[in-house]
């Protein structure tokens, strides 16, 4: 039995990394996909991915920040496969790197609305559609960057995914009743462009790799495990939960 047979997801940040890998996952799960991110031509190639393999998908290019594409993603999924019962609200960027006294305001609100303002304006569409559907899964994906360790230069970054965890559990208190769980996915270091755009060099990915326990970067297919488990029945009694897929950086220690 597949594990999302019958349900509609969307997916944000697909068209690379852990969307992409998600997206994927959740088709072959057998969800009906809604995708979404800037870029045109990775967004069809990951339907045409999605549709090789039998499942079903649709793009929707657009930027996160605008609140309309969050009402126009959701419009889609319920016009074209009947409802929404997950949404993964995966998109975001670490911004500018620089200290707090010498950040310029202007990058503060980009890293605020590309990653904490965005996920608002999804879950402001979405709840309503699932609440129409019964119930859903809504899962935000956060960072141990501001929850269990910080870095210096990622003072915004830190800030806005924090709160996507005070959102996160808000949500969960405000619609547990009408069956809509909520959750945050907290990764560690992932090999993906973002990632290898912060680990550029030998160097820099071997101090990267040495701070999880692990040794080693995840995998985006890996991440995408852990969204699955929690847009899945297999975690129907968790919500307003952070879900830590960090290989260990949070407590590793040597």
């Amino acid at each position: 039995m597949k594990q999302l047979s019958g349900k509609v997801a969307i997916v944000t940040g697909a068209s690379s990394g852990i969307g992409f890998e998600t997206a994927k996952l959740f088709a072959r799960e057998g969800a009906k996909v809604v995708v979404t991110a800037r870029r045109d031509r990775e967004l069809d190639y990951l339907v045409a991915e999605i549709e090789r393999t039998g499942g079903e998908a649709i793009a929707l290019a657009g930027d996160i920040r605008e609140e309309s594409l969050a009402s126009a993603l959701v419009d889609l999924a319920m016009s074209r496969f009947g409802g929404l019962d997950v949404a993964f609200n995966n998109a975001g960027s670490t911004g500018k790197s620089t200290s707090v006294a010498d950040m310029d305001a202007r990058d503060w609100a980009d890293a605020i609305d590309t990653n904490l303002t965005s996920a608002f304006y999804g879950a402001k569409y979405q709840i309503p559609a699932m609440v129409k559907r019964g119930g859903g899964s809504i899962i935000f994906t956060s960072t141990f960057v501001g929850n269990t360790a910080a870095f210096p230069g990622m003072g915004a970054y830190a800030a806005a995914k924090a709160g996507l965890i005070g959102l996160m559990q808000v949500i969960a208190v405000e619609y547990g009743a009408n069956a809509i769980r909520a959750n945050a996915l907290l990764p560690g270091g992932t090999d993906t462009p973002l990632g290898r755009a912060f680990s550029n060099t030998p160097e820099t990915l071997a101090f990267v790799e040495g701070l999880h326990a692990l040794k080693r970067l995840a995998q985006p297919e890996e991440i995408a495990r852990s969204a699955l488990y929690l847009a899945s029945d297999a975690s129907s009694f968790t919500t307003g939960t952070c879900l830590l897929a960090d290989g260990g950086i949070s407590v590793n220690r040597t």
